[in-house]
């Protein structure tokens, strides 16, 4: 073997990676993608919602965040993710979201998960 890649091989290889890109990178229903889910300071699961917090520096708002609910394995599983990056500069701080049950489409009495990292905030 002379160490040089085939055109085959080369094929393989991006095959296996295109098919990788699209198993770990979750789709939207409006088609965008999500280049990794929102890390969050806290999350807080209350009886008829879902309090999310994520770092800030005072331009953070709903509007610009989306979320994607999965059914597997009898639970819900609900991501998080900012439409754009956020670019103000204001002192670091944070913000709190509060998304309803129904409005993220969660039955009554369904197990839900949160997908996102979990984090301290940094210092």
């Amino acid at each position: 073997m002379s160490g040089r890649i085939s055109r085959r091989g080369f094929m393989l290889a991006g095959a296996t990676f295109a098919l990788v890109g699209c198993a770990t990178t979750p789709r939207l229903v409006s088609g965008e993608t999500w280049p990794e889910l929102e890390p969050l300071l806290m999350v807080s699961l209350g009886r008829h919602a879902v309090t999310i917090r994520i770092e800030s520096r005072g331009c953070a708002d709903r509007a610009n965040m989306v979320f994607r609910v999965d059914r597997q394995d009898g639970r819900a599983v609900v991501a998080f993710a900012r439409r754009r990056l956020e670019t103000c500069k204001g002192p670091r701080g944070w913000a709190d979201m509060t998304f309803s049950y129904e409005e993220l489409g969660l039955k009554r009495g369904e197990r839900i998960v949160i997908a996102n990292p979990v984090i301290s905030p940094s210092a």
